[in-house]
């Protein structure tokens, strides 16, 4: 009979492999040492204790995975001894061994968290199967914890999606800037995805329970701006008909993200300036002063310091705004990216237009692959629902992507880019894994705590995608 191990973690360099641990409990000495005996010729590290009192003693560490125990003991019964470990130790599952005359009772005890009960006499078949099913229940649960770990440090913080080390950077800032009250501003090309950052930022933040509000400072007139911002009282001006709060306002407590932020007028550069070293301000056309608490995350597409150089915004408007800059890189200086964005895409727009596109061709791939993305994630997205339109059947081929993709192409369409011909896009996400990986290891002599951290994961999982590829 094959005894099932669990791998939980790594230590250094060192892998840890855990045997099931399991403790049998009671008074009847015959049947503790038939147990015990059984259980060691099955090559599972199990232990004995002769009553309540000794086994909570011994289980004070927490490392055992199962306790089996009479229910009917002196002192400390079955079901005392399982209230302690559903409150002290919840990990540790709990089968009873009761009488035939006490199973209403073990039934009960079910119902307080026991795992499941054994009717005596029982053969050691019996509840050999329990523990099996015990075993591989605890196994999958720990499978589950680092998968979402791994697909929480791969693509974290909701759309965000990438894997890459300059992204593994930025999530990294997130988690340290999220939860305090600190000014970010976000600079990158159109198409980078900086509103879904701001969000990413403010759902990882103390004030994630209140409002996140955008506005686009670049696509208004001065005059309309200042009224969005800031609200206006009835009457301010030709067309107020009624009082209106202002995106301040209705940010109050929660996230204002001011996008093209260097589009802002001189004047409107002067109002906010003054907000945010007062933090109060006045409608149009109001003298009440209004008090906010409002977390300020700007964003722009322009080289703020080229702005601030040629005199078209201001310096301490800049300083102010200039906190903690999170420079969000173009798709084509991340590549390794763009097979994870593909599968996303995928999936938002088979669902929209109901459609069952799961693959991509190696052709057409290799054309997402080489293409420089000048509108950045913004343009792919734009691309992959496209494509989906253009495509009957389940595969994306090359005829179903835009003309601009074909004729930038600077290389054949035979799969040659990473060598995937005929490969599922499952497979090439998986190839880019590994070469992602290779490298690291290489550039880190073979070092696995620094390659884990060039790849931006954590040593356990390095471990884990080396014993998935069988490196």
């Amino acid at each position: 009979m094959t005894r099932v191990t669990l791998v939980l973690e790594k230590e250094g360099e060192k892998q840890l492999e855990y045997k099931s641990k399991i403790m049998i409990v009671d008074d009847d000495q015959t049947m503790k040492s038939s147990l015990l005996e059984w259980f060691e010729s099955e090559n599972y590290h199990v232990y004995g204790a002769s009553s309540g009192e000794e086994a909570i003693e011994k289980i004070s560490d927490g490392s055992f995975n199962i306790i089996i125990t009479d229910l009917k003991m002196p002192g400390i019964d079955g079901l005392e001894l399982l209230r302690y470990v559903k409150r002290e130790h919840h990990n540790i599952e709990v089968i009873i061994m009761t009488a035939y005359g006490t199973v209403e009772t073990a039934v009960n005890a079910m119902k307080e968290g026991a795992y499941d009960y054994v009717v005596k006499p029982f053969s050691p078949e019996e509840i050999d199967m329990v523990v099996k099913k015990i075993i591989n229940h605890q196994s999958l649960i720990r499978e589950n914890i680092l998968l979402k770990e791994q697909l929480h440090e791969l693509h974290r913080f909701e759309s965000l999606i990438g894997k890459s080390s300059k992204m593994q950077d930025i999530y990294a800032l997130i988690e340290n800037i999220a939860p305090s009250n600190i000014t970010v501003l976000i600079q990158g090309e159109s198409g980078t995805g900086k509103e879904l950052l701001a969000r990413a930022i403010h759902n990882s933040s103390l004030r994630k329970e209140y409002p996140f509000i955008t506005v686009s400072c670049g696509a208004l007139p001065e005059t309309i701006l200042e009224s969005e911002l800031f609200g206006h009282e009835k009457g301010a001006f030709t067309g107020a008909i009624t009082r209106k709060e202002g995106r301040f306002e209705m940010a109050d407590k929660g996230t204002l993200f001011l996008d093209e932020i260097a589009d802002m007028s001189q004047k409107s550069q002067v109002d906010l300036l003054r907000v945010l070293q007062e933090k109060e301000f006045r409608r149009v056309g109001g003298t009440e002063l209004i008090k906010v608490d409002v977390r300020i995350i700007a964003a722009t597409n322009k080289d703020l310091d080229k702005e601030v150089g040629e005199k078209r915004f201001r310096d301490d408007l800049y300083y102010r705004l200039h906190v903690t800059p999170i420079n969000l890189p173009p798709l084509r200086d991340r590549h390794e990216d763009i097979p994870l964005l593909i599968k996303h895409f995928l999936e938002i727009y088979n669902k929209e237009y109901e459609r069952e596109v799961r693959d991509v061709s190696p052709a057409a791939f290799n054309l997402l692959l080489q293409f420089s993305w000048p509108g950045n994630v913004r343009e792919l997205e734009h691309v992959i629902e496209h494509s989906i339109l253009m495509t009957r059947g389940d595969t994306i081929r090359e005829e179903n992507l835009p003309d601009k993709l074909k004729r930038t192409s600077n290389m054949n369409a035979e799969g040659d880019f990473l060598d995937i011909e005929n490969e599922s896009l499952k497979d090439r996400v998986e190839q880019f894994e590994k070469q992602s990986i290779i490298k690291a290891l290489q550039n880190a002599r073979g070092v696995k705590k620094k390659a884990a951290s060039i790849l931006g994961i954590s040593p356990r999982n390095l471990s884990y995608f080396i014993k998935k590829y069988n490196m």
